[in-house]
């Protein structure tokens, strides 16, 4: 069995409002005029107030860095070369913030590392500048998980359980993204509704075979299951401007249609009830995507409270997002709460559904 007994999350400097975007993708996308009101409607229903980059571009409405040319957009490998030169700093100060929670916490017993991403990749790569950057052992076990999408970190759990689980290991699990440089400016509906929901962010947690002093999460049950009814709906490939991603507006009732089964089948795995769920974890792909887990689980929004507070402050960060969510909950936990259960999901292409139990111990 394996234990997070810490949480860290980091963004980029630049906060930029969902309006402030709306406007710079209306003007570098050159939309018509239908389009226009297409895309600030969109921006507008998206519940999202602010999103983070590492491009400054995007509150500027002229004098652009990264966008130098709105006739001829950043290859592929000019993104490349700027997650390589971004997604260090980022990922080390998601790491600095969970292990600030571990007081004289020691980097040399760290015997596993585990990097996820699905929006850049490099070799040598982020696994071994981070050895590198925090001084551990040459000899830390490296696994990078890559282009697996929103639901990503849910594999770096079940790793980093089974490590723990067959040995002593204290694992550094880090989801490291930077959706914003793969922004897209043909004007398609599928470019449209990425524009307005993706960004930039990084989720650093430390998972052990042992519990630690105060409040820990066991990590008690996992279960993934493939609505492949949806394999089209949501997809991420690499074209010759960067990544592209296919998202279409049906995404949230192929999801509505399968959680339920997906719910079930974890609840009975683990041989507990819906009633014993005190805490829900839900990746905030999107306002339509929460809306339609609470109508088909019976959830309210106050149930739901902390996916809203992540996206509306941070957007969908990919594969980082579902941990921001947890630590929302992470953060609000006391004694009272021992013994108490979290379920989580998180989706991607496939279309995947990940979920979760998580059973909170105080020690």
């Amino acid at each position: 069995m394996g234990y997070i007994t810490s949480i860290g999350t980091a963004n980029p400097a630049t906060k930029v409002r969902q309006a402030t975007i709306a406007e710079f993708m209306v003007k570098t996308m050159k939309l018509s005029h239908d389009d226009s009101r297409k895309l600030r409607t969109i921006f507008k229903a998206s519940a999202i107030e602010s999103r983070y980059s590492v491009i400054e571009d995007y509150g500027r409405s002229e004098k652009f860095d990264f966008y130098t040319s709105t006739e001829s957009f950043p290859t592929t490998k000019q993104r490349a070369n700027l997650f390589q030169k971004e997604a260090l700093p980022l990922s080390v100060s998601a790491i600095k913030d969970c292990l600030r929670k571990r007081t004289a916490f020691d980097l040399q017993s760290i015997t596993h590392l585990i990097t996820v991403s699905c929006t850049g990749m490099y070799a040598p790569g982020l696994d071994i500048d981070l050895i590198k950057a925090l001084g551990l052992s040459p000899n830390t076990q490296r696994t990078c998980i890559n282009f697996m999408g929103c639901y990503a970190a849910f594999n770096g759990l079940k790793l980093a359980e089974s490590f723990c689980s067959s040995q002593n290991a204290k694992v550094l699990l880090v989801c490291t993204e930077l959706c914003s440089i793969h922004f897209q400016s043909e004007a398609t509906d599928d470019n449209m509704l990425a524009n307005a929901l993706f960004a930039d962010g990084s989720a650093a947690l430390l998972i052990e075979a042992e519990p630690t002093e105060g409040i820990n999460m066991k990590l008690e049950s996992f279960l993934c299951d493939l609505a492949t009814n949806g394999e089209d709906d949501m997809a991420w490939k690499i074209g010759d401007h960067g990544f592209e991603m296919k998202l279409s507006t049906y995404v949230p009732s192929i999801i509505q249609t399968g959680i339920q089964q997906v719910t079930n089948s974890l609840l009975k795995q683990t041989g507990i009830g819906f009633s014993d769920l005190s805490f829900f974890a839900i990746h905030p792909g999107g306002k339509r995507i929460l809306e339609a887990i609470e109508k088909e689980l019976g959830l309210t929004k106050e149930q739901n409270k902390f996916a809203y507070e992540v996206l509306k402050n941070f957007g969908n960060m990919s594969s980082p997002t579902v941990l921001f969510v947890l630590n929302e909950i992470y953060k609000t936990l006391s004694v009272d709460d021992n013994n108490k259960r979290i379920m989580s999901f998180a989706f991607g292409p496939g279309l995947t559904l990940e979920s979760m139990i998580l059973k909170i111990e105080q020690h």
